[in-house]
C-alpha cells in the first residue's frame, strides 16, 4: 500500500494544456477514480502516475518518495489497459510471468506466485490454455492477474471494462473491488463510466479541461454537485434555470424564480449562502421526481405526460411542466404505468432534492 501525492502538476501537448496545476493527494488502500468527457486530461494523469510520461513541472510522490522522474519499471506500479494488451503467442500462465521474468525471478519463485495470482482472479488451473480459448471476461483476469503478480505498491487500471459485455462488466466490477480490498491495494481507476464509479469507488475525481472539479465519495459528488458539468456527467438530471429570490422561512434553505414559478431548495456547498437576485441552476435528480405527495415541500409540477418508457424495474417519463420545461421522472417498481395523454398531472420534490448551484 501507498500513499500518492500530487503537487501542481502540469503537462501539454503542442499548444494544448492537458493538465493544468493538479494537486491531488490518494490514501493507502483506497480505490479512487479518475472521471471526466473525452479529452479532460484522466488518463493523460493516469499515465503520469505510471511513469509513461514527464510532466513540465509538479511532482509526484509515492509516500515519502519523490518519483517524478523515476522510470515506470522502476515505481512498482502495475497496469491494467483497455485493450488487455495479452501476448496471444504465450498461454495464460506465461502471459501472467512476464512481469517477474523481467525483474529476473527464480523459477520456482515465478511458478509459485503465478498460480497465487491466477487463484486470486479465480482462473486456478487454467495456466496452460491458449489466450484465444478464453473468454473475454477470462482474458481480463488474465491481465488483472498479471498486474497482480509483481505485488505492485499501486494498482493502475486504464477503462479495463470497457470491452466487455454488461453482465461481465457487472461482474467484474465486484470483482476488481475484491481483489483490491483483500490485497490492501491503493488502486486508481480511469473511467468515463459513472455506475462503475459509483458501485465501486472510495472516492472519485471529476476532471474538466486537465483540472479537478470535484473530488469526494459518490454519495457527496451525486447529492452535491459542485458545478453543473458535474451534475450532468454523474448521472441524470433536470437542470432548472432561476434566480435566487431570498432565503426562506426554512434555515438552509432559499427559494428561486424560474420560468414556471418558485421554487425551494438548498444550495449545493455546505456553508454558502446565494445572494437575492444571483442567477443559478437548480438540480432535480429524475428519481427525486414523484407523482406521489410529499410532506412540507411547495415544489409542484403541474405539466402533461408526453412519454412513458417501460424498462421492467423502473418506468421513465417524460413530463411537459406547464409555463416550463420538459423534465424526466423516474418511478421504481412501478405498480402502475401512466400513458401520455392530455390529462394533467401533478408531480412533486422534495426541498433537499432541489439542489442549487452556481451559475
Amino acid at each position: 500500500m501507498v500513499t500518492i501525492t500530487i503537487q501542481e502538476l502540469s503537462k501539454r501537448f503542442g499548444g494544448s494544456t492537458v493538465l493544468g496545476g493538479v494537486n491531488l493527494q490518494i490514501e493507502s488502500g483506497e480505490l479512487f477514480f479518475l472521471l471526466g468527457p473525452s479529452g479532460c486530461g484522466k488518463t493523460t494523469l493516469l499515465r503520469h502516475i505510471a511513469g509513461f510520461y514527464e510532466p513540465d513541472h509538479g511532482k509526484i510522490f509515492f509516500d515519502e518518495e519523490d518519483v517524478t522522474r523515476v522510470p515506470a519499471h522502476l515505481r512498482g506500479t502495475g497496469m491494467m489497459f483497455q485493450s488487455y494488451a495479452l501476448w496471444p503467442h504465450l498461454n495464460v500462465a506465461q502471459n501472467v510471468a512476464f512481469g517477474l521474468e523481467e525483474r529476473k525471478r527464480p523459477a520456482k519463485e515465478i511458478e509459485h506466485r503465478v498460480a497465487e495470482a491466477l487463484d486470486q482472479v479465480q482462473l486456478g488451473g487454467l495456466g496452460s490454455r491458449k489466450i484465444q480459448q478464453l473468454s473475454g471476461g477470462q482474458q481480463q483476469r488474465v491481465a488483472l492477474a498479471r498486474a497482480l503478480v509483481i505485488r505492485p505498491k499501486c494498482l493502475l487500471l486504464d477503462e479495463p471494462l470497457s470491452n466487455l459485455d454488461a453482465m461481465l462488466r457487472h461482474e467484474m466490477r465486484s470483482e476488481i473491488r475484491r481483489i483490491c480490498k483483500e490485497n490492501g491495494l491503493t488502486a486508481i481507476y480511469v473511467t468515463h463510466d459513472r455506475d462503475e464509479a459509483l458501485s465501486m469507488a472510495d472516492r472519485m475525481a471529476i476532471m474538466e479541461s486537465g483540472k479537478l472539479v470535484q473530488v469526494g465519495s459518490p454519495q457527496d459528488v451525486y447529492k452535491h454537485p459542485a458545478t453543473k458539468m458535474v451534475a450532468e456527467f454523474i448521472g441524470e438530471t433536470n437542470l432548472i434555470e432561476g434566480r435566487v429570490f431570498r432565503e426562506s422561512s426554512r434555515p438552509g434553505f432559499f427559494d428561486v424564480e424560474t420560468s414556471f414559478g418558485m421554487l425551494r431548495g438548498r444550495p449545493n456547498e455546505h456553508g454558502w449562502a446565494p445572494t437575492n437576485g444571483l442567477p443559478v441552476w437548480l438540480s432535480i435528480r429524475p428519481e427525486a421526481l414523484t407523482f406521489h405527495h410529499v410532506m412540507d415541500s411547495p415544489n409542484r409540477f403541474p405539466g402533461q405526460i408526453v412519454d412513458t418508457t417501460y424498462l421492467g424495474s423502473t418506468v421513465q417519463y417524460q413530463l411537459q411542466v406547464q409555463g416550463g420545461p420538459l423534465m424526466k421522472l423516474t418511478e421504481f417498481n412501478p405498480f402502475i404505468v401512466r400513458p401520455p395523454c392530455d390529462e394533467e398531472v401533478r408531480a412533486m420534490v422534495a426541498m433537499h432534492d432541489v439542489v442549487i448551484i452556481r451559475k
